[in-house]
């Protein structure tokens, strides 16, 4: 699918938070496009595949972490030079494994008043400002 002759990617990213109610950020790999920059982990939608299972699919693979995909959170759309970013975000819960960065460059677990501390991916900004604001209330 198009929008503007661009291509619309379709990804899912993870909320994940600890006991003591801070989430998990990972920084892009720095040889890859946004590299240097923050995001909730995830990635591409296979096809045929749910937004669920790419998510538990994804947190896997780059994490080594079993999760367990609770409801949506958020949902935005960023439009980048060529393509579309069509993010669907889920907070989900760690059900097993040890965190292993496989292909993130380092990892922090941060209270949502600190997550604007970090430069994030702009897919994932309103996510940001929404777990701020949810925060607060």
């Amino acid at each position: 699918m198009t929008i503007n002759n661009k291509k619309i990617i379709n990804v899912v990213g993870a909320v994940i938070k600890n006991e003591r109610n801070e989430i998990l950020c990972t920084l892009r790999n720095k040889d890859k496009d946004l590299g240097n920059y923050w995001e909730f982990p995830g990635g591409k939608i296979e096809p045929n595949e749910t937004k669920e299972k790419a998510i538990e699919r994804e947190i896997k693979e780059e994490l080594d972490l079993v999760v367990k995909s609770k409801e949506i959170l958020m949902e935005t759309i960023c439009e980048r030079e060529n393509f579309i970013i069509n993010l669907t975000c889920f907070e989900c819960d760690i059900i097993a494994g040890k965190l292993t960065l496989n292909e993130h460059e380092a990892y922090l677990w941060l209270k949502p008043e600190s997550l604007l501390s970090l430069v994030w991916v702009p897919a994932d900004i309103p996510i940001v400002k929404h777990l701020i604001e949810s925060y607060k209330n």
